[in-house]
């Protein structure tokens, strides 16, 4: 419950459950407009090239320094998808192709939805972008696991170094629930 003013007049809102609702919700006690707070979608990408897999070093906070699939919450006015591949080419300067589905991944208590895809490097370019001080391809048996940032990313790479071989890939859509302590490793606030 973060919203403090209304973004329709700015006058001061209460939380309230209105009418034909369960939830609290943003009133304005001016205006009556109601606001609603949604969770934030999150694109990312697997992308693999020659049997390996390529990752970002992250250059921001959060976990600034731990490699990751590159990653970023979703901008209005794009698809899940178009997002992904934008998140790719500003991270690891990558071009792609055969971009599919892969899985969704709610992160309830962070109000987060992770939606992944899996692509292949439409060429051998990629590198450090913006975000990142590095751009390396991994063989899945090298991903040095304790230095990869999130735990939703653990958890996709995990699934999709699994069903490397076979080359059949599920879709799948999962909970991941946070561990507390493992935040507290992680250093983030919950």
């Amino acid at each position: 419950m973060n919203i403090k003013f209304c973004n329709q007049c700015g006058h001061e809102v209460k939380y309230q459950i209105p009418a034909g609702d369960n939830t609290p919700r943003a009133i304005c006690q001016s205006c009556y407009f109601i606001q609603y707070e949604n969770p934030k979608i999150v694109n990312a990408c697997i992308i693999e090239h020659e049997g390996k897999i390529l990752l970002g070093k992250r250059t921001i906070e959060p976990r600034a320094g731990f490699w990751n699939v590159p990653a970023g919450f979703m901008e209005n006015g794009e698809a899940t998808r178009s997002g992904a591949i934008r998140e790719v080419k500003e991270e690891v300067l990558a071009d792609l192709k055969n971009v599919t589905l892969f899985g969704v991944y709610n992160i309830i208590q962070r109000n987060q939805v992770h939606v992944y895809f899996r692509a292949e490097l439409a060429h051998d370019h990629y590198g450090a972008g913006a975000e990142t001080s590095a751009a390396k391809l991994f063989a899945p048996e090298d991903i040095p696991w304790d230095q990869v940032a999130f735990p939703v990313g653990i958890t996709a790479l995990k699934r999709y170094i699994k069903e490397m071989p076979s080359g059949e890939f599920s879709i799948k859509e999962e909970d991941i629930i946070i561990d507390y302590e493992l935040l507290k490793q992680y250093d983030m606030p919950d």
